[in-house]
């Protein structure tokens, strides 16, 4: 595990080298380990380390000096081993035993293609020095992050923004689109970011760029949510779940020089993981766990102790109290790059701390509700069985039934009326289902007055119009997949951890197992168990049926929820609240309207749940502003 960065244009030797090394010191966070650095007149290239496997070789940038192929590398590449053997047996020669030298001979010997061989989460700068060529790859979900800058002239690559601004070729100046975005969904979508001219590489992407030529963008893989027709045997689509799953863990777990851990909610999805590691032999490794002083629904501790005893774990565990998660607040914000109002962010990094101090690499259970239908799916699909039963009635009944209620004005008329005319098949375009919508489009204009973005929904409405299926829960997952799941949960569990120098594993997001699951019909991720009631993730539970107690397994979704929003109805923390916006360092009340910002406290102070979740965007805001000291008026 690393942090890349780079740089091209028309720059001495000498420039690039001070360049590269700024770039790496401002994430050195992400490799304590090792630093290195390779530059020539007018292209140099750098990383910092994590040492994970082949702790004494697997040296970047490491080059093949025949065929003049540099590579710097972030990620893992799980069956590196099996690759490996496969290119001995072909005369392959290896120096190191680092899944680095296996990426880069991969790479000389095939070119992009070797990326279909890989299995694994990476974000990747191969530099040709004869063609004069650079290709950027960032993993098929988007596990590991890759931006870059492009200006015409200059083009410059990192791990992390940060690292970009550390370049010092550029006066960034901030997207005032993204940060109206971000005021609806919590979070910048990408490919944009919250500066002008910088960019995320898209999951499943490749960059092609030569000096003189504009940057080329290629999608080399993508997969669509859209069940198999016929029929199903339940049974057997268990047992390949239980195959790629095992397999997904036991790759995440082997392809490591140094202890794994699980971090471990006590939920379903971390619960699986950590039974499936003693499953495949993994005995007495480490869990780590966190949660609130405040108890309650707000920690989970209890379940993660009963699991870690359970499946025979070594059980750490870190309490937040009020106090630690304001002060851990701004660090949080600094480490995620970009606005990110997903305070699940500071335990995350409090957990991610204490996991440090035993072990270098951790699995958890990302992903999971994205490909298997986890969160409240179960009721929106008692909805989709009903209305699909409505709309087969003759178009007569249903005219009538919509005309007979309206004279009893109220939500039911209203929900017939939509019933009857929205196809099921446009239900989920028609109702924007997103996992975060707060502010909309006319509250925006209210509260900054002097700017006026495109509408935030054209993001959601373009994405519903490129699902392939006409299944609403299919289309729901796929825009989940491409946008909640890449911005928010990955980006997240990528920048806390690895701000502690921590390298998080996702089994559940294997390329594989996200191409079995959508291919899978939704009967297979929302169905009955034991009961005639839905229950979400049907297959996973059915899974842990002979791994995990039923306390776990039959528990409902709960998130990882955040008393924060709890708090802004405390005295104390709605006039910090207070201060923070509209006080004498806000620099947010320069450029939004004080008085819309101090509405937002005030209903947030009163129980007002979407006030609440609108007020902590705005601080996270506020605390972006000021980590990355930018005067907004001047941007």
């Amino acid at each position: 595990m690393c942090g890349i960065v780079g740089v091209s244009g028309s720059l001495q030797i000498e420039k690039i080298g001070k360049v590269v090394k700024r770039m790496n010191a401002a994430i050195a966070h992400r490799g304590p380990d090792d630093e290195g650095v390779w530059v020539e007149e007018g292209f140099g290239f750098g990383m910092t380390r994590l040492s994970i496997i082949d702790l004494a070789g697997g040296h970047q940038p490491m080059w093949d000096e025949k065929m003049s192929i540099g590579v710097v590398y972030n990620g893992e590449v799980y069956n590196y081993r099996v690759l490996r053997e496969e290119m001995e047996r072909g005369g392959v020669h290896f120096k190191t035993n680092s899944d680095t030298e296996v990426v880069l001979k991969g790479l000389m010997l095939k070119g992009t293609r070797a990326i279909h061989d890989w299995n694994g989460m990476f974000a990747i700068a191969c530099w040709n020095r004869t063609g004069k060529k650079l290709t950027l790859i960032r993993d098929r979900i988007g596990v590991k992050p890759l931006y870059y800058f492009w200006d015409g002239v200059t083009l410059i690559f990192a791990s992390e923004i940060k690292a970009l601004l550390a370049s010092g070729l550029f006066q960034p100046r901030l997207n005032r689109q993204a940060v109206w975005d971000y005021l609806t969904f919590r979070y910048v979508p990408g490919p944009e970011t919250i500066w002008h001219q910088i960019w995320k590489l898209p999951p499943g992407h490749i960059l092609e760029w030569s000096p003189g030529a504009e940057p080329r963008l290629h999608c080399y893989w993508k997969t669509d949510v859209v069940s198999e027709q016929g029929e199903i045997s339940v049974n057997d689509k268990l047992r390949e779940f239980e195959d790629l799953f095992l397999d997904s863990v036991q790759q995440r777990l082997l392809a490591s020089d140094v202890p794994v851990g699980v971090l471990l909610s006590g939920g379903l999805d971390s619960s699986t993981v950590a039974a499936a590691a003693v499953e495949l032999g993994h005995r007495r490794f480490h869990t780590f766990s966190v949660g609130f002083e405040q108890g309650g629904d707000y920690s989970e501790l209890a379940y993660a102790r009963s699991v870690a005893k359970h499946v025979g774990a070594e059980y750490h565990e870190v309490v937040v109290d009020q106090a630690a998660f304001l002060d851990m607040l701004p660090q949080a914000v600094r480490a995620a790059d970009e606005p990110l109002a997903d305070l699940a962010a500071v335990p995350l990094l409090a957990v991610s701390r204490l996991a440090r101090q035993w072990v270098k690499v951790v699995l958890s259970g990302e992903g999971s509700d994205e490909i298997l239908a986890g969160y409240s799916f179960g009721n929106l699909v008692r909805n989709f069985r009903l209305i699909k039963h409505i709309q087969t009635l003759p178009p007569s009944i249903l005219k009538w039934m919509v005309g007979l209620l309206v004279l009893f004005p109220g939500k039911y008329s209203e929900k017939l009326n939509k019933v009857a005319n929205i196809h099921l098949s446009k239900w989920g375009s028609a109702r924007r289902y997103h996992m975060t919508r707060h502010w909309t489009q006319e509250q925006k204009v209210l509260l900054w007055p002097s700017f006026s973005g495109l509408d935030s929904n054209r993001i959601i409405d373009d994405m519903y119009a490129t699902a392939a299926s006409e299944n609403p829960l299919e289309q729901i997952l796929s825009v989940y997949q491409k946008s909640w799941l890449v911005e928010d949960l990955l980006m997240k569990a990528d920048k806390m951890t690895m701000a502690t120098s921590l390298e998080l594993r996702v089994p559940f997001l294997d390329y594989r197992l996200v191409e079995w699951a959508n291919r899978q019909s939704p009967e297979l991720k929302v169905g009955h168990l034991g009961s005639r009631r839905y229950v979400t993730k049907y297959v996973l539970r059915r899974f842990a049926q002979k791994r995990l107690p039923k306390e776990i397994i039959n528990r409902p979704k709960q998130g990882f929820p955040v008393p924060a929003y709890m708090w802004l109805h405390e005295e104390k923390v709605s006039r910090w609240t207070h201060e923070c916006l509209i006080g004498k360092k806000s620099r947010l009340k320069h450029i939004l309207s004080p008085a819309e910002m101090e509405d937002q406290v005030f209903r947030a102070a009163r129980g007002d749940m979407q006030a609440a979740h609108r007020t902590w965007l705005l601080i996270v805001l506020e605390f972006w502003l000021r980590e990355y000291d930018i005067n907004i008026q001047d941007c």
